[in-house]
């Protein structure tokens, strides 16, 4: 034998096999554009391209369809849009990586009010002034155009993918024309009308406003009011019921909008509910009529005790037999008292004030008896001098819905003047307000133009049932908001939009809306010919508006369609599935419920001409995400400073500045006055952001958050370094060409590693891909990523790679290039998880791997990617293959076992007589009488020593099975020795097990560091044999 090598230490490290590599601690700005233009443009247009030159059948690839919901081009870009955006490209890249062609065509939402407000006021002009509307057409054009550029930038710069050449808007031409071909459809089945009606009513967008344009204010405080009116009885009621009634009789109600009085037309009881009659002292003892159940309420109101006059009423004894007058609008005569099924006793006095124009259940009810719709409101809601045509003065330009209630005041102060308030008070109930400018909205009857839900409503539900929801909450969602709908207000008295193509024939001193089929698609055609605008720039009784079959003087109308109408009808850009176009995937913001999920659903199924039970709603998922708050689950806004932008993530300049280093020869004392440098992790920390999120409810963001994702791209990016390093080393390069043959070749069933702890990476390497791609696959990314973070972290970090470091940096080259396999599949394993999330990143580590391996193996971003197989339980007569539940209980025991080593070092440490785990020994303690078959063949008890094979996955120097009756004995031993040891305790199910730790009783090898040699300053057997 030959004596052991002797040498000085420092020699050593020439021999050792260190992994180096140039990859960076962060990404590189100048690297960053052509990693970007990689994994998106180039993707892009690769996939859709046929995917691969292996793909001989490509036509036959199952194409993958996400339609975009389009963002609004009226602003710069919000963390809401991140979270929207990079949720959709997440999915798109998943399911590329499935093997399909992806279809993403990203589109602007450019007509409406808010752009067309924006525009004005960047040129300073009143956006309530009667401005021309084609220059308010070309400024809300430049501005959309503007905001499109802007907004598209930066959707590239995070890594969002898609066909963006060819993105749409809906103010091009081609989506216009399409859309009002769409609505010509419907006007075919007879779903357009254009009728008086009353419909939410913006006064300070002077604009007709649909019900998804609505928010609601839970504390908007209203003046509310009793009001009383003298009433004249029928003879009928005169001679009976009411006969032993001599004095004159009021009738009470209560509003809590006093300035939709002038429009009263009538007031309302219920036929079956009980009332009663009660004389006021307080003023002159006059009888007063409200419902029985109320006089307790009306008393607590009006502030003095009533007294009830013995009579028996209901009111069906009063529906038709009593008049009244309406003091604002005297020159109509008497008014009629009549019944109305919505009239309840839960407030106010059981008589409702009717006004018909101002309300659409008042409405309903005067139409069926031809009471016509009345509304003396202009369209900034101000009084008309029909509200009070005796006085006009009195009212005439005071404000209805306004702060001060200048409106409700005027008339309940003339009242009082009359003596017909009896009471007011303010009252706080929940109150609509226009979406867009926050301010409070009016109910106003207006002729406007409207589509028939009712009429698709049945269709509507039937072709949501084979919708699949993410959450399924959103169903019923959807449900309520369609249920709940009957007619649609798709008519806006704005100049930035698509013309509703209506003529109006004038006929003495009149406007007559004129709209059938032919006209519709003449229109069209001519709007093809001269562009849109010419709708506004013509002058208004041009001609060539006019089709051939329409005799007298027309003019364009000015109304636009609702900008729901516009976006709705995106689907006409989607490829046909069967006779129906239909996108795999919908995904917005659950505030689309009532927007474009409904708008879209009704648009498509309105166009649909076969039986209901074939017809289609244009998407087959439909995906929704909260909103995002502040870490302390509070709206974003810039009065509270809480606004966090994308911008800054990807700049990390939300988490602390980044320690910088001392400059050789400064003194401590010396200030530091370079600007401070922030961790910048690029787009890649904002995706990784997204994708961690529970998108399916509201999504909290702050320092807490994103010091989490910055630590776990640090983690991938130390990961990926440390493996590119041993893809990369001189001295021992991999022994293979391509990370797509290796990952075939090492699968379970032919398994070619020997090594238990290579064994068990394999294995959690394959539950963790099969549990990533399932959460994938059902679009939960957080999951996977929350799976992804543990693999990293713990399995791999603390674990696996700690427990091979020996063996690559000093073990034999054919040690090494066996771990470089499984090194390799774990490599590309990890890319392929990684690259729906962080795309920039996968590029990168792409990038600097050794050449022969780049070009040989498939792009992870471009493979398709099907989970790892689990291993199959031995054949019959095979003993040394190892089942997935044997893995699975190894695991385990490596974890007991481990905690219970780890337990008893920390103790020593503490001791301060051990500090490198490789300074131990571990002797584990068995009891031959509660054998454990799989724990024994685990630690070789009772057959083949594995001792040095647990060393290495303990990182201890030194791995022995003993009697645990032995323990106690060999611990009095060593101390007596004066040998330092430990003992710890731990279970293997329901038996006991011990573990003794003692100081290494080899020497310290000077090349790998283990305490196993024979002598001090020499070679351990092992690095004498690799040297």
């Amino acid at each position: 034998m030959l004596a052991p090598t002797r040498i000085l230490r420092a020699s050593w490290s020439s021999t050792l096999r260190l992994p180096k590599s140039a990859f960076p601690a962060r990404p590189l700005p100048a690297a960053n554009p052509e990693y970007l233009r990689r994994c998106t443009d180039e993707l892009y247009a690769w996939q859709q391209n046929a995917r691969s030159k292996q793909d001989t059948n490509a036509q036959d690839i199952e194409t993958f369809t996400l339609h975009d919901g389009p963002p609004y081009a009226n602003g710069p870009l919000h963390i809401g849009h991140a979270l929207n955006k990079i949720t959709k490209d997440v999915i798109c890249r998943y399911e590329l990586g499935q093997g399909k062609r992806v279809s993403y065509i990203p589109g602007w939402d450019c007509h409406g009010l808010p752009i067309e407000i924006k525009a004005l006021q960047a040129q300073k002009k009143d956006v309530d002034a009667h401005t021309d509307p084609v220059s308010v057409r070309e400024a809300a054009r430049a501005l959309a155009a503007a905001t499109v550029e802007e907004q598209k930038k930066g959707f590239k710069e995070w890594a969002v993918m898609g066909d963006w050449d060819h993105a749409y808007m809906t103010m091009e031409p081609s989506f216009e024309i399409r859309q009002l071909q769409i609505f010509k459809e419907m006007f075919e089945r007879g779903l357009i009308y254009r009728q008086l009606k009353p419909v939410y009513w913006s006064p300070s967008s002077r604009t007709a406003l649909a019900e998804g344009e609505l928010e609601y204010d839970e504390n908007h405080k209203s003046l509310a009011a009793f009001v009383r009116f003298p009433v004249v009885l029928s003879d009928e009621l005169r001679n009976g019921a009411l006969s032993e009634i001599k004095d004159s009789l009021s009738i009470v109600i209560w509003t809590t909008t006093p300035w939709t009085l002038p429009a009263n037309k009538a007031v309302a009881v219920h036929k079956g509910m009980d009332y009663a009659i009660l004389q006021d002292p307080e003023h002159g003892n006059e009888l007063v009529l409200i419902a029985a159940s109320r006089v307790a309420h009306y008393q607590d109101m009006v502030g003095h005790e009533v007294m009830i006059i013995p009579t028996k009423l209901r009111g069906a004894d009063l529906a038709g037999h009593l008049q009244y007058e309406n003091p604002f609008q005297r020159a109509n005569g008497l008014q009629p008292v009549l019944h109305a099924d919505f009239v309840s006793d839960s407030s106010g006095t059981g008589l409702v004030h009717i006004a018909p124009g101002h309300g659409m259940d008042d409405y309903h009810v005067c139409t069926s008896l031809n009471i016509p719709a009345f509304a003396p409101v202009d369209d900034a809601g101000a009084f008309t001098e029909d509200a009070f045509p005796e006085h006009p003065e009195l009212l005439q330009g005071l404000l209805v819905s306004d702060v001060k209630k200048t409106g409700s005041r005027a008339v309940l102060d003339y009242l009082e003047r009359q003596d017909m308030v009896r009471a007011k008070h303010n009252f706080k109930h929940k109150y609509p307000i226009d979406w867009r400018t926050k301010q409070p909205v009016i109910v106003r009857a207006t002729e406007q133009w409207f589509a028939n839900v009712d009429g698709i409503k049945t269709e509507s539900m039937k072709a949501i049932e084979g919708v699949n929801f993410i959450p399924e909450t959103g169903r019923s969602r959807l449900e309520s908001f369609i249920q709940g709908r009957s007619q649609w207000c798709i008519s806006r008295q704005r100049a930035w939009g698509v013309p509703i193509p209506a003529l109006y024939k004038q006929s003495e001193g009149k406007l007559e809306a004129t709209m059938d089929a032919d006209t519709i698609q003449h229109i069209i055609d001519v709007i093809k010919e001269r562009g849109i605008d010419a709708w506004w720039t013509d002058p208004p009784e041009d001609p060539a508006w006019k089709p051939a079959h329409l005799s007298g003087t027309y003019i364009r109308g000015r109304d636009t369609m609702d900008v729901w109408f516009d976006s709705g009808t995106s689907w006409s850009l989607l490829p046909r599935n069967g006779n129906h176009p239909v996108a795999d995937v919908y995904l917005e913001g659950t505030d689309q419920h009532r927007g474009w999920f409904q708008s879209s659903l009704l648009t498509h199924v309105a166009t649909q001409q076969c039986d209901i039970g074939n017809v289609k709603a244009p998407y087959k998922m439909l995906i929704t995400h909260g909103f995002t708050l502040d870490s302390d689950g509070r709206k974003m806004s810039k009065s509270l400073g809480n606004v966090i932008s994308p911008a800054q993530i990807m700049s990390g300049e939300l988490l602390p500045p980044l320690k910088r280093k001392k400059q050789k020869g400064a003194r401590k004392d010396q200030p530091n006055d370079a600007a401070p440098q922030f961790d910048s992790m690029g787009a890649d920390a904002l995706r990784l952001w997204a994708a961690s999120s529970d998108y399916t409810r509201d999504v909290t963001i702050g320092q807490p958050v994103l010091l989490s994702v910055n630590q776990a791209l640090h983690k991938y990016r130390v990961t990926f370094k440390w493996l590119l390093g041993i893809f990369s080393l001189p001295t021992c390069p991999p022994p293979f060409t391509s990370f797509n043959t290796i990952r075939s070749e090492l699968s379970i069933e032919t398994d070619s590693v020997t090594l238990l702890s290579d064994k068990l990476a394999r294995h959690r390497l394959t539950q963790v891909s099969q549990e990533v791609h399932a959460y994938y696959a059902r679009y939960e990314f957080f999951k996977g990523i929350n799976t992804i973070n543990k693999y990293v972290f713990n399995d791999l970090s603390a674990f696996y790679f700690e427990t091979l470091k020996d063996r690559i940096y000093t073990g034999s080259k054919h040690d090494c290039q066996t771990l470089q396999k499984v090194l390799g599949v774990i490599f590309y394993e990890l890319l392929q998880m990684l690259a729906p999330i962080c795309p920039i990143l996968v590029e990168e580590v792409w990038d600097y791997l050794p050449e022969t391996l780049r070009q040989n193996s498939i792009h992870p971003a471009r493979a398709t990617w099907t989970p790892l197989a689990l291993a199959s339980p031995p054949a019959e007569g095979q003993t040394t293959d190892i089942s997935a539940r044997q893995l699975d209980q190894y695991q385990e025991f490596i974890h007991t076992v481990g905690s219970a080593i780890n337990t008893a070092q920390e103790r020593l440490r503490a001791a301060k007589k051990m500090g490198s785990s490789l300074e131990c020994d571990v002797v584990i303690g068995m009891d031959p009488r509660a054998a454990d078959s799989h724990f024994d063949e685990f630690v070789g008890w009772g057959g083949s020593q594995k001792s040095e094979e647990l060393a290495g996955l303990f990182v201890v120097s030194g791995f022995e099975v003993r009697n645990m009756n032995e323990l106690d004995g060999l611990k009095a031993a060593l101390e007596e020795e004066g040998v330092w040891c430990e003992l710890e305790t731990f279970k293997i199910g329901e038996t006991e097990r011990k573990v003794l730790l003692r100081k290494a009783n080899g020497c310290k090898c000077p090349r790998c560091w283990r305490y196993v040699a024979e002598e001090p300053e020499s070679l351990c057997g092992r690095c004498e044999e690799v040297v």
